[in-house]
């Protein structure tokens, strides 16, 4: 199973700039609305992009999708692990949660 990341800890580790953030939506959802720096990739992309995406195995990543009821970042993160990633977490509350909050989001 993922780990988890909490809001806070991830809004601490994008100002760092010590995380790569994965919106697991992709596609429209991500040019509507994403966390600050986050990448899309989609679970049907996994293996065709991650590679390009994502070089090193080792850089802390952590993937979200909507809110808990989404599977996409435990998809993502699943595949990731299995491809070989070492250091993926889950924010399952996801972008419904941050936005709520009043944190920043971007538009592609």
């Amino acid at each position: 199973m993922t780990a988890l990341v909490s809001r806070d800890e991830l809004e601490v580790e994008i100002k760092a700039g010590a995380v790569t953030v994965v919106d697991a939506l992709g596609g429209e959802y991500y040019a509507r609305q994403h966390l600050p720096g986050a990448l899309a990739l989609a679970p049907a992309d996994v293996d065709a992009q991650a590679p390009a995406l994502l070089p090193d195995l080792d850089a802390a990543i952590v993937t979200y999708c909507s809110n808990p009821a989404c599977p996409n970042s435990g998809q993502v993160a699943d595949r990731l692990t299995r491809l070989g990633y070492t250091n993926v977490r889950k924010y399952r509350e996801g972008i419904q949660d941050w936005v709520e909050a009043g944190l920043p989001v971007e538009a592609a």
